[in-house]
């Protein structure tokens, strides 16, 4: 290393898949072999590779479909279950209403007022678990596969247009 100033780290000699300082790569934009524009395959293995590519596209938009729908179908469970604590706690209302409330209001308030109190309040409980439930089921719908239709019609309207090529 005689003749090299202190610090200076050689470089090593540049290989063809090095690109020269200042320069830029580009990709090369060839096809594959018999995919380029002056590609002589026959119609019929250009229809094979188009039935095919078509078939996994329908693959992958059934599988998107199917997911969309558990997703639904989750949302769908949720509501149901909290209409169905809504039904619960309404039921537990009118036992609660008939025992413990009525009978500690009614030694402040007639006994009608102190019924009548008890049953707003878990009315009103009754009442926010059913809001809740409609608004899960609301998400839910319509129990279409909303995503899935769309990204067929766009590969549809994509499948058109390179036709019309």
């Amino acid at each position: 290393m005689a003749g090299q100033q202190p610090g200076h780290i050689p470089s090593s000699p540049r290989t063809a898949e090095q690109p020269r300082a200042g320069t830029t790569t580009s990709t090369s934009t060839t096809s594959p072999p018999g995919h380029g524009p002056e590609s002589k395959e026959p119609v019929g293995e250009l229809v094979k590779q188009a039935s095919e590519q078509v078939s996994q596209l329908m693959r992958q938009e059934l599988r998107l479909a199917r997911a969309e729908m558990q997703e639904k179908g989750k949302r769908f469970g949720l509501g149901g279950g909290l209409f169905g604590g809504a039904g619960v706690v309404g039921f537990l209302a009118l036992q609660a209403l008939a025992a413990t409330a009525i009978v500690a209001l009614d030694l402040l308030w007639p006994l009608w007022a102190a019924a009548l109190a008890v049953t707003v309040v878990l009315g009103a409980v009754a009442a926010g678990l059913a809001a809740g439930g409609k608004k899960q089921i609301g998400r839910a719908t319509p129990p279409a596969p909303e995503q899935a239709i769309e990204s067929v019609r766009a590969d549809v309207a994509e499948i058109k247009e390179r036709a019309h090529r």
